[in-house]
């Protein structure tokens, strides 16, 4: 028996789980959800997965399967998704005091000194605790390391002998799952990696794990060679108990219709500024470069010239006040914007990020105020009591504007916005 195991906790097709959570009546009907302007297939449930939808499918290509089968169709409700993650990850912390969250729908638990405990009964109650509490089901795998405990997550999830909970917790175990486990399905593995082992036939885990350290530092790299030693057992990859910051931060996206309006150009580009900002702001960091860029559609203009501009604004010492932000960046599209072009797609990248306590003061240039902090993070505290954009900047336009993303069908924020409750009759 191998003691200190980890384990990952998946939420089983999130974003289509949060949509049933609401409608009972979706149960035992297929769900899938859409992504950005209902473009590609981003999320099924088992049932979709059997009709033989791929992830990443335009959804125009399978309407006609969705309508013949009955499949719900909703459009991407990321405020639902981003709040019914928060309620699952707050229900893991009463079973362990260690949790990294890993993304939106998948935290590892580190179960240091639980040695004695029957951990399998222990996952059925954090299983039960969160299907009780949020309404979303979820596969729990135990292992020694992170890669292992990822192995047993997926093993849970596919095979219906696990009944939703693996534990890998002895040698026998790992070596079992290990023999049969395809390579590609690893942590770490991508296609090409795939394709270059298949050639040397390397098509199990089991097999990657046993092979010499020259041949895996000859095909991968060092975080491949630390997959690889995870594999047998020995901890690489560290625990986390908060994200690092990021070096950048990007906000971007399609409109839902062209647009050849300047001033519609600027209400985007404010809108992508304010979110990326609030990001900024959240993780206690400044910015020193505002990259801004706006393009056409390369696919639907043909015979006509692809037109993409962007132009960067520095600041000198670094901000994290929206609207300074918001001014450089809409100077810039009076810059960059051409009369005549069709619209397709906007989007800013903030960069140079630093952490807002070791901003470098100017001599001759004033940064970020005392009052302008105060001011943001005011915005900041409104906007989360009260609701995504409930307070914003005149720039970002009023909530009739024509270039946001197609969003056909969506579904209510259930648990964010008052206007959208569920009303039980």
């Amino acid at each position: 028996m191998l003691n200190s195991l980890i384990a990952l906790i998946d939420c089983n097709s999130f974003y289509a789980s949060c949509e049933r959570v609401f409608r009972p009546e979706l149960r035992n009907r297929p769900v899938m959800v859409l992504s950005n302007n209902d473009g590609c297939v981003i999320a099924r449930t088992q049932e979709v997965k059997d009709l033989g939808i791929a992830m990443g499918v335009p959804f125009f290509k399978v309407r006609a399967l969705a309508k013949k089968h009955n499949i719900a169709v909703f459009s991407s409700n990321y405020a639902l998704y981003g709040d019914m993650s928060r309620r699952v990850m707050k229900t893991l912390e009463q079973f362990t005091p260690e949790i990294e969250v890993y993304s939106i729908d998948e935290a590892f638990l580190y179960f240091d000194g639980f040695e004695h405990w029957n951990l399998s009964e222990h996952a059925k109650k954090i299983r039960n605790t969160i299907l009780q509490h949020t309404g979303i089901p979820t596969s729990i795998g135990f292992a020694p390391t992170k890669v292992l405990a990822k192995v047993a997550n997926k093993l849970a999830k596919k095979n219906s002998i696990y009944e939703g909970i693996c534990v890998l917790d002895t040698e026998e175990k790992i070596k079992e799952a290990l023999l049969s486990f395809p390579i590609g399905d690893l942590w770490g593995i991508g296609r090409q990696l795939e394709k270059k082992w298949h050639a040397l036939g390397i098509t199990t885990a089991w097999q990657l794990r046993n092979l010499p350290e020259r041949t895996v530092r000859k095909i991968m790299t060092v975080q491949g060679h630390r997959m690889v030693l995870e594999l047998k057992g020995i901890p690489c990859f560290a625990y986390k108990d908060m994200m690092d910051p990021k070096k950048q931060i990007i906000s971007t996206r399609s409109f839902g219709h062209p647009i050849t309006k300047i001033n519609d150009l600027k209400e985007s580009i404010a809108n992508h500024v304010s979110r990326a900002a609030e990001k900024l702001r959240a993780q206690g960091s400044v910015c020193q470069s505002l990259y801004v860029f706006i393009r056409n559609n390369p696919f639907k203009d043909k015979g006509k010239t692809f037109y993409y501009a962007f132009d960067i604004a520095h600041f000198d010492p670094g901000t994290q006040v929206t609207n300074k932000l918001i001014d450089q960046a809409v100077k810039i599209i009076d810059r960059i914007y051409k009369l005549g072009v069709v619209y397709k797609k906007s989007g800013v990248c903030l960069s140079e990020i630093s952490p807002q306590s070791q901003t470098q003061q100017h001599l001759f240039v004033s940064g970020d105020t005392n009052k302008n902090i105060r001011v943001m993070r005011t915005l900041d505290l409104i906007n989360q009591r009260q609701g995504k954009g409930s307070l914003k900047f005149a720039t970002c336009g009023t909530f009739n504007n024509n270039w946001p993303m197609q969003s056909k069908h969506r579904s209510p924020c259930y648990t964010t916005r008052w206007s959208e409750l569920l009303k039980v009759g």
